[in-house]
């Protein structure tokens, strides 16, 4: 990165003239001052505390300008602005110009950052590829990323989180995508959004800063989609694993490691991908879609899905000292992803028995209850042996399990009693045991996987 005073401050639409009588030039962006290296630009965000405050550290460290949203007691070059964070934003649509890679976005319920890895292997074959690291897939993680790319990326894979209606819309318009895809609708955020139709809408916001002449990619078998669908301009390509679509996938072998299937377009090829999962498939089904509209061959297609790195806890497969399998996804969850990989975890063979270990699924709303409950539908005592539930909404699921299950293989332990669930879950399990852990992120069930790996 070489961005001069002058083009940082025609980008965030700076107010005081005087610092252009000042000449140098940053090669790094942060707003967290125990990343500011020399020829830093400083961004003050406001979080838990105000960024402002920590100016002079940042100053300290290496940092040669700041932005700010008033005036600076202290002596250091700034550049004032309204408002940092959107100035921040201003200035990685700014960069974004600059580089001008091509840019795929991703959203959707579930699976964005399992499709962002895919993806951007997809992709990394053919071209330089940069994508969003770890979970900045927000307001500020979204820009960050865009000011971390050197000047020879080519193609640029960007997450799009979101919590509320607008969010989608705000990314979009930083990121102006030439390929945009949504994974799925699920049921997150619908605390906020109302129902899974509001979801939809949301998430359709990302067609807003799509190119004119790009390209959108949905599923196919998502009703909620489809009349939103006849106002898109852009080109549309769909996908699924049903009896429609542009990239329909059909399973070959599903093991504990691997998923292999064909798909329609390309006939008489057979894919891999080294994890489980159907649901896995249409992530697999969405980078091979990226991957076409960018121009990438289909033997490269096949070597991206091949060899990707998966995120950490996104459905990992971990193993004890003592050998117990252990599926852990307890990053994220609502009840379709839930059921998807129940699904996946039922099918898989176990030495020894299969263990369950599920935790609330958080934002749902007013029908959070009958959400968890309806999972009981993909839980069965033939393939699920043991099931432990954790929270207060898990209630629903136990009493919807309880008539299916013994007494002593289902139990269910509120959020103040994890220690007790964790000391019952290590009695219980044996070496030739396989452990499912799921749950949002707020319950902290890694804590528990953690005490597996530590402990047995």
């Amino acid at each position: 990165m070489n961005l001069t005073i002058k083009d940082i401050f025609q980008a965030v639409g700076g107010k005081n003239e005087e610092i252009l009588q000042t000449e140098f030039s940053i090669e790094q962006v942060e707003f967290d001052t125990r990343k500011v290296v020399n020829n830093t630009l400083f961004i003050p965000l406001k979080g838990n505390r105000d960024g402002h405050e920590f100016i002079e550290q940042a100053f300290s460290m290496g940092a040669c300008l700041t932005l700010s949203d008033r005036p600076l007691e202290v002596n250091v070059p700034y550049i004032l602005v309204e408002d940092t964070l959107k100035a921040f934003q201003e200035l990685a649509k700014f960069y974004l110009k600059k580089i001008n890679p091509k840019v795929c976005a991703i959203t959707g319920s579930n699976g964005k950052t399992t499709t962002k890895d895919m993806t951007a292997s997809v992709l990394s074959t053919t071209f330089k590829t940069y994508k969003t690291q770890g979970n900045y897939n927000n307001e500020i993680g979204l820009p960050y990323t865009i000011m971390s790319i050197d000047e020879q990326v080519e193609v640029l894979v960007l997450e799009m989180g979101m919590d509320r209606k607008g969010d989608i819309e705000l990314l979009t318009s930083i990121g102006q995508p030439d390929v945009a895809a949504i994974t799925m609708i699920g049921e997150s955020h619908i605390e906020h959004l109302g129902s899974r139709s509001g979801i939809a809408s949301a998430k359709m916001e990302i067609v807003s800063g799509l190119k004119k002449d790009g390209t959108l990619i949905v599923p196919e078998d998502e009703p909620l989609l489809k009349p939103l669908l006849k106002e898109v301009t852009q080109q549309v390509k769909t996908f699924g694993l049903t009896d429609e679509g542009d990239y329909l996938g059909a399973i070959v072998e599903e093991t504990k490691n691997h998923t292999t299937f064909t798909v329609n377009r390309f006939k008489g090829e057979v894919f891999s991908i080294p994890v489980l999962g159907k649901y896995n498939v249409g992530n697999a089904l969405i980078a091979m879609a990226v991957g076409e509209a960018l121009g990438v061959p289909v033997e490269n297609i096949k070597q991206g899905l091949a060899t990707f790195d998966l995120t950490k806890n996104r459905t990992e497969w971990l193993e004890t000292k003592n050998g117990v399998q252990i599926l852990s996804d307890v990053y994220n969850a609502n009840p379709t992803a839930m059921k998807l990989v129940l699904d996946s975890f039922s099918k898989i063979k176990s030495q020894g028995r299969k263990i369950a270990v599920l935790g609330d699924m958080l934002e749902l709303g007013p029908d959070s209850g009958k959400m968890h409950q309806s999972v009981g539908a993909h839980i069965d005592p033939s393939q699920i042996d043991v099931v432990y539930l954790y929270g207060s909404e898990m209630k629903h699921l136990y009493a919807d399990l309880k008539g299916k299950y013994p007494e002593e293989k289902l139990a269910i332990y509120d959020t103040s009693e994890k220690e007790e669930m964790t000391k019952a879950i290590g009695q219980e399990i044996k070496s030739s045991d396989t452990v499912f852990l799921k749950a949002s992120n707020g319950m902290g069930l890694k804590e528990v996987v953690d005490n597996l790996l530590n402990n047995h």
